[in-house]
């Protein structure tokens, strides 16, 4: 297991500080809307963040239950009131917070310690609790950010009112859904024993390949939804349904709960509909392939569409259409590249030790002299 630094720390609080904006924002742009009279825009964006609140506090309540089970009951109200409020990610970062600090700046572990020994025992907390906050994000991210964002782009090039703030803050939406895939990808990495630590240059390259194949992915989405909005939302219920009965396939058990485990395949449906997600850590050459391959080919369709079909479209908002058209091109090309790089070179399977890959891969080796790892052991984003 790897270690918790002053660095993990640090981020650690930014990420608390971007989560308090994040909230201020959404609430502030949903009042510009209301003030605007456009009531229909500030209700959907506030829906999207009322539904990804609602779903993240009942996994956070659920873990919490599963994790404290035996213990005091009070705690466990106390807890589910905090929940109850959707505060139930600020105790989590309060938790985070305090063994983060013991691990980064109060402990100096010598190395060969077990992990029953106190400064491992608070290592294995800290990284766990990171972990499940930053899972917690990964849900909130597609649940609500994406759908804003989509809303976003379809205001833009549906009323043709721009300005640098709504490029910029488009922008960084992309970047946040991004980073939030990658900040969970290293918890996870740093959660899980036998995986090498993820360095810079494949930290920047997972970055690059997630960035670029999400963004070319909404932007075709936005462009399906400005010539129809009814066939876009048929899109995303067919891509769900897709997403969703392949979860049923895996027969995932990430909870004990079925109605909980429901939910959660439900979520990594929607999760589905934007990027890869393998829930159960097995070998995914061809369902990646498979995936990725159809969003080529419906984003080839949109283009053509554009081009031959509906000109009369460009020529209507030329710059911003044809600047999404480039964007759209340039982002899909460049995200299958870097993929592909990321798995020919520095994808776990590529690098790690061999039985360390075969446990990871196949998600159903003996877990003999394994530290137990929690419920992330075989649900690994790629």
């Amino acid at each position: 297991m790897m270690k918790f630094t002053k660095w993990n720390f640090i981020f650690l609080v930014g990420g608390i500080v971007i989560y308090v904006v994040d909230i201020g924002v959404d609430f502030w742009v949903a009042s510009k809307y209301f003030c605007q009279g456009q009531y229909s825009w500030s209700i959907l964006i506030l829906s999207f963040r009322g539904l990804s609140s609602l779903i993240t506090q009942l996994f956070s309540y659920e873990w919490f239950k599963n994790d404290w089970e035996g213990t005091d009951t009070g705690k466990l109200k106390w807890i589910f009131l905090v929940h109850l409020f959707q505060c139930g990610i600020f105790i989590r970062y309060w938790f985070a917070l305090k063994y983060g600090c013991q691990a980064a700046f109060k402990q100096n572990s010598g190395g060969g310690a077990s992990e029953t020994d106190p400064p491992n025992f608070i290592q294995k907390q800290v990284i766990d609790a990171v972990t499940d906050i930053n899972m917690l994000r990964v849900f909130k991210t597609f649940l609500e950010t994406t759908p804003q964002l989509l809303v976003q782009i379809y205001i833009l090039l549906e009323h043709g009112k721009n300005n640098f703030c709504q490029y910029a803050a488009i922008f960084m939406s992309f970047c946040g859904i991004s980073i939030s895939t990658v900040d969970y990808q290293v918890s996870l990495r740093k959660s899980l024993p036998d995986e090498d630590e993820f360095h810079v240059l494949p930290m920047l390259v997972y970055l690059f390949y997630k960035l670029l194949t999400i963004t070319s992915w909404i932007l075709s989405i936005s462009l399906i939804t400005l010539l129809s909005v009814r066939s876009s939302v048929i899109l995303l219920i067919f891509l769900w349904i897709c997403g969703f009965t392949w979860t049923l396939k895996q027969h995932t058990t990430f909870c004990k709960s079925m109605k909980m485990e429901y939910l959660y395949r439900t979520v990594v449906g929607i999760i589905l509909i934007f990027t890869f997600f393998n829930i159960k850590g097995r070998k995914t050459k061809y369902c990646i392939s498979i995936y990725y391959a159809t969003h080529t080919v419906v984003t080839l369709g949109i283009l053509l569409v554009y081009m031959f079909w509906k000109p009369s479209i460009i020529k209507g908002i030329d710059f911003i259409i044809v600047s999404i058209l480039t964007i759209l091109v340039t982002s899909l090309v460049l995200g299958i590249i870097f993929l592909a790089v990321y798995y020919r070179c520095f994808h776990p399977t590529a690098y790690c030790r061999p039985q360390a890959c075969s446990d990871e891969v196949d998600g159903e080796a003996e877990q003999k002299d394994r530290v137990k790892t929690g419920r992330f052991q075989n649900f690994i984003m790629q």
